[in-house]
């Protein structure tokens, strides 16, 4: 059973209600009594009328805080996996054995292994999903593989694979063994963004921006002919970025004029630290346990 909602939660629910609203479930790091945090990323939004899960986190810590949050996970419509990696995807068992209704929208090429590459060889542990057979096929039957563009919607859309930059050079590389047993670099075209049109412009939200987070937002604006980007929540993956890629990376955001940016999990403490400085009351740092309303509020 959820605990009752207090007095300010149905004032910001009813607030919220008129346009989109989205809590965060789990994300690297929180300030919030009672709830808990891991590397990993997990959102939970409503919008146009549905309400939608992106990404699950590492673990299933993430049902607990939604518990906490007055979140109820077997209303969820649908979900949409970011990117195959271990910290968006390994509380989706968790979620379909409470939820027995809502598809996944994940990419066709989401199951690859994901290792770092040492002396010519995969090293260190498979960051890739670890779901194991059963949970896969529990789940099977739930999954939506995606390539290209998916509109839910007219307002919703997820981009499927994103469209790199040219001259994009990633700041971590991935690798894993093709169908011939050949080290692959992964070209993470797995990635993928989910983008919410609503009056004030559109909302997309990139799980790791692993092919760019500029790259994201192109892709994004281009499934929605002139729009404007309102409000961007993204992990960046510019923690090992030279300065000069992250000055390059906060001009081109701040060159869209968005009324919001919230860099999360991936982005790194000093990417962070610069976007507050260059954006200052525009740029939110979210924690686990927060929520927001359409205009980028906090509600603690």
């Amino acid at each position: 059973m959820l605990p009752a909602e207090t007095v300010k939660e149905r004032k910001i629910r009813s607030d919220m209600d008129k346009g989109i609203k989205f809590k965060f479930l789990m994300e690297n790091k929180t300030d919030n009594p009672g709830i808990l945090a891991e590397h990993g990323l997990s959102i939970y939004i409503e919008a146009c009328g549905k309400r939608i899960l992106f990404d699950a986190g590492a673990t299933d810590i993430f049902v607990k805080n939604a518990e906490m949050m007055n979140v109820d996970l077997s209303d969820v419509d649908f979900a949409v996996v970011s990117h195959g990696h271990y910290d968006h995807t390994g509380g989706f068992p968790s979620f379909c054995e409470i939820n027995e209704k809502a598809d996944i929208y994940i990419h066709k090429n989401a199951f690859r292994e994901s290792y770092v590459l040492k002396d010519g060889r995969l090293y260190g542990p498979d960051d890739g999903i670890r779901w194991n057979r059963s949970q896969y096929d529990f789940m099977k039957k739930r999954l939506v593989f995606t390539d290209g563009p998916v509109r839910i919607s007219d307002d919703i859309c997820v981009t499927g694979t994103i469209k790199r930059e040219d001259g994009f050079q990633p700041t971590e590389k991935f690798y894993y063994r093709d169908g011939e047993g050949n080290i692959t670099e992964d070209d993470m075209s797995h990635e993928q963004c989910l983008v919410i049109r609503q009056p004030e412009g559109l909302y997309i939200f990139s799980g790791c921006s692993h092919t760019g987070v500029i790259s994201a937002i192109n892709t994004s604006k281009a499934l929605f002919p002139g729009e404007r980007m309102a409000l961007l929540v993204a992990g960046m993956h510019l923690y090992s970025a030279s300065l000069q890629i992250r000055t390059d990376v906060i001009d081109r955001i701040e060159a869209e004029q968005p009324e919001c940016v919230m860099p999360v999990h991936c982005t790194g403490i000093e990417a962070i630290c610069d976007l507050k400085s260059r954006l200052g009351e525009r740029c939110i740092i979210a924690t686990a346990g927060d929520s927001y309303n359409r205009n980028g509020d906090t509600n603690g």
